[in-house]
């Protein structure tokens, strides 16, 4: 009963988040702004207009971590192992090295430019893979603040939305054919939705190329994650043999068996339709409980560097994708 009213408010924010969302859509045709992204925006409003007391923080706190972790499991039953290869292993091979590439040269440049090593690292996978859904899946396995969390996925959503109107018009300056702007819009377009919005108005098969091939892209964020978790997990070990547990949380490792019963056809289709909306509204609510906890003056005193940090990422990672159609002589 104690996490009750904290889990109400972040619920009525993320409620809210997607009533927003859905004017949006209604007025522009396409979510430019996701609701949640809207849902850190309110509660980092709320906070700046109120600051919760304790009969509140419980249940934000509940909302920000337990939530998100269950979020992050469901969103196993998205991934079909399929996908992979379907798309060719030169390919795959490809998207591999791009979004380690740019997740090394991303991190390297937010460390010149200053940023925190959480931040860094939350900017690198949300510039190399997938957008705001990489931030928040990778936040509670590296501890990130709520501030990071906040201020990485503000810019990168403000900068992704950027990325979907400009990224046609490449398509005449560079000469690329349907294949190689669909192939590259999946390499550097955030969210899959927003690769649909940067490719339909080019062609049919612009968009199911470049589909593929983020999908194929937000696959690689299993072993990023299992990766980072070790990696920490062995940071934080005392002893010489760091548990199991200790190195791969439990909602990786519920990520994963949902990846292996969604590949197996052991999810139907109907649970599947219930386990997906969940998964993106408990995100959602685990958003506005973060939002919760953002102060606006940190906001402030880093958003010169990680705007510019996103952005000059954007260009590497749109080179290295260049460098790979090229490579790869696609047509």
């Amino acid at each position: 009963m104690r996490l009750l009213p904290g889990v109400i408010l972040c619920a009525f924010i993320a409620l809210v988040s997607f009533g927003v969302q859905i004017v949006e859509e209604h007025w522009t045709g396409r979510p430019y702004l996701e609701a949640l992204v809207i849902a850190i925006l309110l509660g980092a409003m709320v906070r700046t207009l109120w600051t919760p007391g304790s009969r509140w923080l419980p249940g934000i706190a509940f909302s920000s971590k337990t939530l998100l972790e269950i979020a992050v499991t469901l969103l196993g039953a998205s991934i079909s192992f399929q996908t992979v290869l379907q798309a060719g292993y030169p390919l795959l091979v490809g998207i591999a090295g791009v979004v380690a590439a740019a997740l090394l040269a991303t991190f390297g440049l937010c460390r010149v430019l200053g940023l925190p090593k959480r931040m860094a690292m939350l900017v690198a996978c949300g510039n190399s893979i997938c957008g705001n859904s990489a931030i928040a899946t990778v936040a509670p396995v590296i501890g990130a603040k709520s501030e990071d969390v906040a201020s990485s996925i503000a810019f990168t959503a403000i900068l992704g939305v950027i990325v979907v109107l400009s990224l046609p018009l490449l398509v005449p300056l560079l000469g690329l054919s349907e294949t190689q702007y669909g192939v590259l819009a999946g390499l550097t377009v955030y969210a899959v939705p927003q690769v649909l919005a940067a490719t339909m108005p080019i062609s049919i098969v612009s968009t199911q190329v470049g589909t593929l091939v983020k999908l194929v892209r937000v696959l690689m964020l299993g072993p990023v994650v299992i990766l980072l978790s070790v990696i920490v997990g062995s940071a934080k070990a005392e002893s010489a043999r760091p548990s199991f547990k200790r190195l791969v949380p439990w909602f990786i490792v519920g990520f994963l068996a949902l990846a292996a019963a969604r590949s197996s056809g052991a999810i139907p289709d109907p649970v599947l339709g219930g386990i997906l909306p969940a998964a993106s509204a408990l995100t959602v609510v685990s958003m506005a409980a973060l939002g919760l906890g953002v102060d606006l003056r940190v906001l402030g005193r880093v958003g010169g560097r990680v705007t510019l940090a996103v952005a000059l990422s954007l260009v590497l990672l749109l080179c290295i994708s260049l460098g790979l159609i090229r490579l790869l002589g696609v047509l």
